[in-house]
Formats: C-alpha cells, structure tokens, sequence
C-alpha cells in the first residue's frame, strides 16, 4: 500500500511538472507535496524522499537546456517538410507555397425553336438561329468546364503566383480552328480543352499587381462577369451540332472581352477606387489579312462601396487598337469605351451597361468592324438586369441589344443592324457547390434592310462550383 500511494504521487508530480511553466512548477509541487503528507496520504519519510526527488530536478532540466537550439532547427524543418490545408478553398501549404484547385462543371438540356428558313429571314451577323425545325441538345452553357491551378508564395516580400487555366467541354466538336470549334454530335467524335489562361503575376500591398500571360481583357470584361447568363444558356447559338460554350449575352448587350496576351498593371485600392491598364497583343480584324505594328491598349476604373445592406460596383473602361491594313485591307483604329452600375440592397439587384465603339464591330472584338470601302462601322449596346433573391431561390430578368451602324457610303441591306434578347431566369443554390437552373430566351436579330428572324430557347440544367 505504501509503494502504490508513493507511485501516485510522484506521478501527480511527474505530470504537474510536464503541464506547469518551468518558473512556476517549483511552487506548485512544493505545495501539492504538503498537502499530500497533511491529509495522511504520504507518511513523514515518504514526504521527505520526494521532497528530495523534487530538488534534484533543476540539474537535469539545467542538463537538456543545452538541446533547446537543436530542438528549434528540427522544428523549422519539420514545419517546411509537413502538409497543411488551406484556410479555404480546395488546397494544401507546403514550405511556405499554397496550391490551391478551383473548377465548375455545368450541364443543360436546350431546346430551341428557331425561325423557318426564308429570304426574309437571312441577316449576316445574325444571331437568332433559323432553319424551321426545333433542335434537342444536352450541352453546355455560356461557361465550358473550368479546372484552375494556383500556386502562390512570398518571396523577398514579393507576393507571386502562376495561374493556369483549363476550360474543357462535354460536347464533341471538330477541333478546326480551336477547341471551341463547331459542334459534331457523333460517335467517336471527343470534346476539346480550351487553355484560356496562362499567366503569372507579382506585388506588394504597396505597389500594386503586374499580370503578364493570357487572361481575360479590361474592356467588356465587367458586362459578362455580372451577366446572369454567364451561369446558364442565354442564346444557343448552334443548337443541333453544339460547340462546347453557347452565346449567353454576347452580341445582344455587350461586345465579347475575350482572353488575349497582356501586361497589365492594377493599382492598390484607395478607398473604393482601383485601376489597371494594361498593353495587349494586337488582334487581326476578323476576315482581313493584316500586319499590326502596334498593340493594343486597354484600361479600366472601379469602384466599389457598401453601407449596411446597400453595396455598390461601378466601372468604366477603354480600348483602343490601330490596324495597318495590307493590300485591299485598308488601315484603320478601333476605339471604344463601356460604363456600367451594379447595384445591391438586401436581395434585390439591378445592373445597367453601356458601350459605344468605332472601327470596334460587334459580337466579337473587330469582327464587323469595318466595311469593304475600308470605313469604320460605329456600334454601341447595352443592357439591363435586375435579381432578387429570397432564400436559396433566385429570379432574374434581363433585356438588352447590340447596334451595328453602316459605314459612311456603304449600302448593305442584309447586314445586322440590332442583336437583341430578352431572358427569364430562376435558380435554385440546391447545395453550396451545386445550383439548379430554369431560363427562358428570346433572341432577335434585324438587318438594315427588311430582313429579320427570331429564336426562342428553353434550358433546364446545373451547374456546380468549388
């Protein structure tokens, strides 16, 4: 009995001593030792015995000291060898560099009811669909897939990072002339991966960010990250042979921003504001043969604010581009700018876009933009949307329309002369990662002539994020 009474106290002391700070334990287990051998539980000898166990302790404690140095180095390479989650996202840390994968996956049935084939109905540049009987697709949206990889680490007090982006579809597409090629819905037939971006960027919270690679452009880059679209269908475009991305907005509000080579600049945030300019690859008008000498210029202005329930985006950006043209291709300079509000309070939203572009064209950057005379085409859109939202459903409505001037001196009574769409939307967050999506879209094209056509179009689908 005495042996197991003296076993357990000199274990209570073994594990004070582990759990107490080294200029406290001295006290603490004096103490504990007292009141042990005051309640009868150690006798006068025992209590002497550990009493004396206690005051050889300092000299092995004074022993190891010596270790400590050793013990920190192996703690820091233990740190740089072990595997971390991240705080958020889908990710890991591992000697001080974070890797993270984002993606989105999306898929929907469409079916479209496009205008009946006519002399009347043919406007180049069009994007209503025609041809007089009803197409059944199931495909993807405005969106293809999305695989994202981040690595991103600090660096002599730099904050650099590489990005790079994979976009692939499930629809079978021809592979001529891009992964988004046009749609070919037949066995063996495989889909395409769109490496939209590659790019890495470097900064301080002092200096601001410089981005060099492939990402998605200032100018119109706004009008389709906001577009309710973006998550679903909007117009088909080819229904019956389905690329791997649909229309959505595009061509019927706002010019496509697309994803070109850049160095851009965005400054740090002051206040609400925020900046970036950038110098861009120069693009080839669409269907003329060209040498460009200069690049491209593009900028753009934010700001954001919120007061209580009530937030707000703004934003206004610029292109510019000049095209030296080659033989019967005439040189010229594509100029635009776009503005745009997003505005939320509660669950309610409303977002109004406008741009005005010469030598721009339309639908994609400098597709259209010019006449055969070589003359600049003037354009200009817009479009509304409002959302509210209660709980975990969503409803939006949009409306908007794309205009394409002749140029001075042209006569072209089939070319487009406005885009425009109407579309209804509901969405459900069925889970964080995963959204159900209803949308009904009426697409309407005009020519400067007679000619018109129209398409309605039903999707139902999901779309899921992580």
């Amino acid at each position: 009995m005495r042996g197991t009474k003296f076993l357990g106290a000199a274990c209570a002391m073994a594990m004070l001593a582990a759990a107490t700070p080294a200029f406290a334990q001295d006290d603490a287990t004096s103490a504990l030792l007292l009141r042990l051998k005051e309640k009868g539980i150690l006798t006068d000898e025992e209590y002497t015995e550990l009493v004396s166990r206690k005051s050889a302790q300092p000299a092995e404690v004074a022993t190891s000291a010596p270790q400590a140095p050793q013990a920190a180095a192996q703690a820091q390479l233990d740190e740089k060898r072990s595997v971390k989650m991240t705080d958020s996202g889908v990710g890991m840390e591992f000697g001080g560099v974070t890797v993270k994968f984002s993606g989105s996956v999306n898929g929907f049935y469409v079916h479209d009811s496009p205008d009946r084939s006519r002399t009347n109905t043919t406007v180049a540049g069009g994007i209503a669909n025609v041809g007089g009987r009803s197409t059944s697709s199931i495909r993807n949206g405005l969106l293809p897939g999305i695989f994202g990889i981040d690595v991103s680490t600090n660096q002599g007090g730099w904050d650099v990072a590489a990005h790079f982006g994979f976009y692939p579809g499930i629809n079978s597409v021809s592979n001529v002339g891009g992964a988004n090629s046009a749609g070919t819905p037949q066995a063996l037939a495989t889909s395409g991966i769109d490496a939209r971006q590659t790019y890495l960027t470097f900064g301080k919270p002092s200096f601001g960010t410089v981005k060099i690679g492939r990402d998605i452009g200032l100018f119109g880059s706004d009008a389709i990250l906001n577009d309710i679209t973006l998550l679903s269908v909007g117009s088909s475009g080819n229904n019956a042979g389905p690329s791997n991305t649909s229309l959505g907005r595009i061509g019927s509000g706002y010019i496509y921003t697309d994803f070109q080579p850049q160095i851009t600049y965005t400054t740090p945030k002051f206040g609400g504001f925020q900046a970036s300019v950038g110098v861009f690859q120069p693009l080839l008008t669409i269907g003329n043969t060209e040498l460009n000498s200069s690049p491209g210029f593009q900028a753009k202005l934010t700001y954001d604010f919120k007061a209580d329930d009530f937030s707000g985006h703004l934003w206004a950006a610029g292109i510019t581009q000049k095209h030296d043209g080659i033989g019967a291709s005439p040189s010229y300079t594509g100029n635009g700018f776009d503005v745009g509000a997003k505005l939320t309070y509660g669950g309610a939203g409303l977002l109004g876009y406008y741009y005005n572009g010469s030598g721009l064209g339309t639908i994609g950057l400098f597709l259209l933009s010019s006449a055969a005379n070589g003359r600049r085409r003037d354009s200009d859109g817009f479009y509304l949307q409002g959302t509210y939202t209660v709980g975990k459903l969503t409803a939006g409505l949009s409306y908007g329309e794309s205009n394409l001037d002749l140029a001075r001196g042209e006569i072209n009574p089939t070319l487009v002369d406005k885009n425009s769409s109407y579309v209804g939307q509901l969405r459900y967050g069925l889970t964080s990662w995963v959204t159900l999506i209803g949308e009904y879209t009426h697409t309407k094209s005009e020519a400067h002539g007679i000619n018109e056509a129209s398409s309605n179009t039903l999707a139902a689908g999901a779309i899921l994020f992580f």
